[in-house]
């Protein structure tokens, strides 16, 4: 009897211990806070729609979102019937969603208690650095690496994200007082944790959810989780300029991903992932034809598709050496052909080219043969030699046929004003030449007047000085007689 009381005092001490909890709760109207989560992800790329889900653990009437450095609800959701949980559509990404998020709910037994902060990031505001591994991206267990994110524009934040592998997702974030180009996040010593992808991103201080575009994914790859495969050549590790080589990688356990790898070469490592799953485990790496770009140190590795990451230890390193050229290497038939057609294409161009201009020499010169035919141009000055006008006719005739002289000199005439006439020159070098132009003047003073040339050739007239005076003779030049009429 005793004992059945001692279990009932227990059991009735156990029921109010378990009750007490809710009950001073719902007494305090203080309700357990929901959980809070985005869909497709918390970093959400520039312009895709994102919801925003609210997770209570109690059946609510009314849900509330809050963005952080908003006193008032963000938004509302009141529910038809009684749920546990609600979403929030936002619309599409932009940098004004960006931000903190929390929710809570209403019940008819009060309020909740608000969620944890949610981060929302809009990615793909701003141009995407650059993300390498140093010394590589293949690293010994043990080992240290370095991953550079980098960007031809400075920054302030510097972010690297691990996507993939162990203990995935991974947030570190480099601030510096000013602003930077290049920012490098140690890592190690490495473990097989740290294998996986990686990417970088970039923003300014004072918007921290605002990133950038990421970089290109970066694979981090651990070394020394099995036993090493082996490398060998075929046909054998010298060969020479343009010929076939294959590197076989080969492996004394099941592994089905390998991986082949040129000592300094900042390229990501070959890799095949082997088909059949009969041994030998091996693959063939080929490279035809060779060239001096293919020498150098190779090594290869092995690993499970199930865990990509996570290498072999690196086999022997095997030294491939290319003797010759390409100098040295057999001249394919369409090398020669094109060579020597270019030679005569040059040749041809050139021969062209130089008859050309000749050509052009030879037109200009015959130009200027013409232009240099001889060609006379006139001054008329006023009829001061009474001389002259002894020598053409009367000294005074009625006012309509009035003799004028004009002093002709010789010059050299312009291409487009050439005298068609012919010249009657003096056997005497210092006779003159004259030209008597007649004009028939109308009476009407409107009507156009026409001259008619007639070339005489006249000797040198001595006359005596008009006045006491002595004059020095004048220089012989060439005069035209302009009878108006």
């Amino acid at each position: 009897m005793g004992g059945s009381v001692r279990t009932q005092t227990l059991t009735a001490l156990l029921c109010l211990g378990l009750c007490r909890g809710p009950w001073d709760q719902v007494q305090a109207r203080y309700l357990p806070k929901p959980s809070i989560r985005a869909d497709p992800s918390p970093n959400v790329t520039r312009g895709t729609p994102v919801t925003i889900w609210c997770q209570a653990s109690l059946q609510a009437d009314v849900y509330y979102l809050y963005k952080e450095r908003v006193s008032e609800p963000t938004s509302m959701e009141i529910s038809q019937e009684s749920s546990d949980k609600a979403s929030f559509f936002l619309g599409f990404m932009s940098p004004h969603n960006a931000g903190r998020y929390q929710c809570q709910y209403h019940s008819r037994n009060g309020w909740s208690q608000r969620s944890d902060l949610l981060p929302l990031v809009v990615t793909g505001v701003y141009d995407p650095p650059s993300l390498s591994a140093i010394p590589g991206p293949v690293v010994a267990s043990g080992g240290n690496v370095s991953l550079s994110c980098s960007s031809p524009h400075p920054w302030q934040t510097f972010r690297l994200l691990k996507e993939g592998g162990a203990d995935a997702p991974r947030h570190l974030e480099l601030k510096f007082p000013r602003e930077k180009r290049q920012a490098l996040f140690p890592v190690g010593p490495v473990s097989t944790s740290h294998g996986g992808t990686y990417r970088c991103y970039v923003s300014p201080a004072s918007y921290p959810y605002v990133w950038s575009l990421p970089s290109d994914p970066l694979h981090l790859q651990v070394t020394g989780l099995y036993r090493k495969p082996s490398l060998s050549a075929q046909p054998g590790p010298s060969v020479s300029w343009g010929e076939n080589v294959t590197l076989q990688c080969r492996s004394e356990i099941w592994l089905d991903t390998f991986y082949l790898s040129k000592e300094g070469s900042p390229a990501p490592p070959q890799h095949i992932r082997l088909q059949d799953t009969t041994a030998p485990y091996q693959v063939s790496f080929n490279m035809s034809p060779v060239t001096s770009d293919h020498e150098g140190t190779y090594r290869c590795f092995a690993s499970s598709s199930n865990s990509p990451y996570l290498l072999s230890h690196p086999s022997d390193p095997l030294e491939l050496l290319v003797s010759g050229g390409s100098e040295d290497a057999p001249v394919t038939p369409w090398r020669g052909p094109n060579r020597y057609l270019y030679v005569l294409i040059g040749a041809a161009g050139a021969f062209v080219l130089l008859l050309c201009l000749l050509v052009v020499l030879l037109v200009r010169r015959r130009r200027q043969g013409k232009g240099r035919k001889p060609a006379a141009a006139a001054t008329i000055p006023a009829p001061e030699d009474e001389g002259l006008r002894g020598s053409s006719g009367p000294a005074a005739t009625a006012a309509q046929d009035e003799n004028l002289y004009a002093v002709m000199k010789d010059t050299q005439a312009e291409e487009d004003r050439q005298l068609d006439s012919q010249a009657v020159v003096s056997e005497d070098s210092q006779d003159g030449t004259y030209a008597q132009i007649n004009s028939l003047v109308s009476e009407d003073p409107q009507d156009v007047t026409y001259a008619q040339l007639n070339c005489l050739t006249l000797r040198r007239v001595t006359s005596g000085p008009a006045s006491s005076q002595a004059e020095p003779p004048a220089e012989p030049s060439v005069y035209a007689s302009l009878a108006i009429r």
